[in-house]
């Protein structure tokens, strides 16, 4: 009896020549090898009885298979060109067509035992296998028991088949017993050893690269070939990539192929990937291969400047971009500046350019720019580039310089503006409150002047501005007080026009029309200093003066302000003595006559109420008489003016707290008044005399004195 396993060994001869050719194979393209035909049986089991017959029938993925068939027997060609083929002897057969690569070998049986055990064909792995075991004489059996390896794993008690699942090329061996009854008894039957032929599903895959010798950089496809026999087209695979012990891409896929992006040098190693069905019965993986990534050098380094020009203001933010024209791989940029040794910045990564920036720069950044870029090969420098930092100007400060400690009108002061810091040149702007007084244009930077010649109108507010493009800036403002040196004053006394008398307060009022404050005013009679009053606001001052006595003479007065006393032209006053008389009724007439004796108040008042009811023409006449004697007098000014009537030193500007000081004239001795008789008879013995007494409230007295005064006439 032929054994099967020893034919079965012999049979995968091919499949091993199969995967020599698929490894030897230039690119190791799978498209290379025409897929495999194959053979089906009818019916399709692999032992028969002797006798029996057993058609082959040859396919391929174009199934059926037309003309130009080969078939084998033990490696033998047969002369047999058609697609089936009909046999009875046990032997191993083969086929091919013209557009497939030659069959995998069917094993197949003929034996005249009284018992066979037999498989279906074709069996795949991960297939179910139809196991059934076959008497001579199917009606004497009624028990049937199988064994794998010598163990009982089933028992039918029908002509019918088992099921094993899932097949695989273990080598395991299978055979069935049954017991018979005949005449002389019972006895025991066995099958022949078998075991089950499983096709390869797909044989294992072969991985490809496009293309097979990347550039750094470029993108690779990774192919994972495979295929599977016409009859089991239907099988879905999942296919993973694998780099070294690491996946690739997301675990399992139903594509055969992978995309990488971007391979790098550092990715020269061992590729392999596996196949599985779906139901993970089969899984299989393909040799390991070596890629191998070829890198660039870099070439044609440039830097770039944003901003553009490489103008920049304190303050800006600098880039500098370092790019490379080609080159593979990491490649690490630096950046450095003409004259320093540190480095300003490095960094590497998978990339043609590069970016580094400087925050905020300061005038120190200045200066001649380069970058460099080395992907292992060594640095190749960019060309230089000039870098400018403009500074904006500062706040200015504004100074004025002047001749002297307070200016004063006339002087010629220098109004200095000066920016610490600002990139020359800068443009000096000169301000007085809002307006413009000039400009001053400083080249080389720092400070410029303007000069000023005083007049009165320039005190104020005085500021100054710089401007070299970036921005204006203006300084803070700064007072200048122009002191205006006083005018001539004039005088003038109050009341004017009337006739002083003694018991008057004679206001003397000084005033000078220009002159900056404060000024003191003097007062003089005669070139003697009568007082001095302060007007700390500018203005005019005055002066009371209380006519105790005759007070004619010379009244002038002086102004200053520290820049020099000015006086006013003199003013002549001419007094003349009032004359005081009383109305006498005697004889049924009214007398004027001279007043001898004193009464009170109270008489005075009696005796003008009297006077009032005897008629208004005696009172009028007497008004009218006064009124004729005060004209008699008045007060002359002339215009002369004398250097001699200022004569009391000017007091120092220490006085500017001082609001006023007043000083009244006093005499040394109250003037007695001498009676005027008129109309009197001495030897009349009854003369009634009588005394009258006047008080005079004027404005002056109630805003300068705490009382009236009372003055006898």
């Amino acid at each position: 009896m032929r054994q099967t396993f020893p034919a079965l060994s012999k049979g995968q001869v091919p499949m091993l020549l199969w995967l020599l050719l698929l490894i030897l194979a230039p690119g190791r393209e799978q498209s290379e090898l025409a897929p495999k035909a194959f053979i089906r049986l009818t019916p399709p089991w692999s032992t028969n009885f002797k006798g029996k017959t057993v058609t082959l029938t040859c396919e391929d993925s174009h199934s059926p298979a037309q003309g130009g068939i080969s078939w084998y027997y033990d490696d033998i060609l047969l002369k047999k060109k058609s697609g089936k083929l009909q046999i009875r002897n046990s032997g191993y057969y083969k086929c091919k067509t013209p557009g497939s690569s030659l069959s995998d070998p069917v094993h197949v049986e003929f034996l005249s035992d009284w018992l066979i055990l037999q498989a279906s064909l074709p069996v795949f792995e991960g297939d179910d296998v139809y196991l059934r075991c076959q008497g001579w004489k199917e009606e004497d059996i009624t028990k049937k028991i199988y064994y794998k390896d010598g163990e009982k794993f089933a028992v039918t008690y029908d002509s019918g088949f088992i099921r094993l699942n899932s097949a695989s090329t273990n080598n395991s061996k299978y055979h069935c017993t049954t017991y018979v009854e005949g005449l002389f008894g019972m006895w025991k039957e066995s099958s022949k050893a078998l075991r089950i032929q499983v096709q390869e599903l797909f044989p294992p895959p072969v991985l490809t690269a496009s293309p097979s010798q990347p550039i750094e950089g470029s993108p690779v496809t990774l192919k994972c070939e495979t295929w599977l026999p016409p009859q089991k087209s239907d099988t879905q695979l999942q296919f993973c990539f694998f780099s070294g012990d690491q996946a690739l891409g997301s675990d399992w896929r139903s594509s055969s192929e992978l995309q990488i992006p971007a391979i790098w040098s550092e990715d020269s190693r061992s590729y392999w990937c596996q196949a599985k069905t779906v139901t993970h019965s089969v899984m299989k993986r393909s040799l390991k291969s070596q890629i191998h990534v070829h890198r660039v050098p870099v070439s044609d380094v440039n830097l770039e400047i944003q901003p553009p020009g490489g103008k920049l203001i304190e303050g800006d933010n600098l880039v500098l971009t370092c790019s490379v024209a080609r080159g593979t791989g990491t490649i690490t940029f630096s950046w450095h500046r003409e004259g320093t040794i540190r480095i300003l910045g490095r960094k590497t990564q998978r990339s043609l350019s590069a970016e580094f920036q400087i925050p905020t720069v300061k005038e120190s950044d200045a200066g001649r720019y380069y970058c460099a870029a080395d992907n292992i090969h060594g640095p190749i420098l960019s060309t230089l580039i000039t870098v400018t930092v403009r500074i904006p100007v500062s706040r200015p400060v504004l100074t004025i310089r002047a001749p002297r400690a307070q200016a004063v009108v006339g002087d010629v002061v220098e109004l200095r503006c000066e920016a610490w810091r600002g990139s020359p040149p800068i443009l000096y702007q000169f301000y007085h409150e809002d307006a413009t007084l000039g400009s001053s244009s400083a080249p080389s930077g720092r400070a410029a002047s303007f000069d000023l010649s005083l007049t009165a109108d320039h005190s104020g507010n005085y500021s100054c501005e710089a401007d070299n493009g970036l921005g204006a800036q203006h300084s803070d403002r700064v007072t200048l007080n122009v002191t205006v040196p006083v005018s001539r004053p004039v005088l003038t006394l109050n009341p004017a026009g009337t006739q002083p008398v003694v018991g008057d307060v004679l206001e003397l009022r000084c005033e000078a029309q220009r002159g900056s404050p404060p000024i003191l005013y003097w007062f003089y009679h005669d070139n003697v200093t009568l007082g001095k009053s302060l007007a700390p606001f500018g203005g005019g001052a005055s002066f009371n003066l209380s006519l105790m006595a005759q007070p004619s003479g010379n009244y002038s007065c002086g102004a200053d302000n520290g820049l020099g006393i000015q006086c006013s032209e003199v003013v002549m006053l001419n007094f003349t003595d009032q004359k005081y008389f009383l109305l006498e009724l005697k004889y049924g007439s009214l007398h004027l006559v001279p007043s001898r004796s004193k009464i009170t108040p109270v008489t005075v008042g009696v005796i003008l109420g009297l006077l009032s009811i005897l008629g208004l023409a005696a009172t009028a006449a007497l008004v009218c008489k006064f009124r004729t004697q005060k004209k008699s007098g008045g007060i002359s000014a002339t215009g002369t003016a004398s250097p001699n009537d200022c004569q009391e030193p000017f007091l120092s500007r220490s006085f500017g707290t001082e609001t006023q000081e007043s000083t009244h004239f006093e005499p040394p001795a109250l003037m007695e008044l001498q009676p005027v008789y008129s109309n009197v008879n001495p030897g009349d013995r009854d003369l009634v005399y009588t005394l009258v007494g006047s008080i005079q409230h004027t404005k002056e007295h109630l805003g300068k004195t705490s009382s009236g005064q009372v003055e006898v006439r």
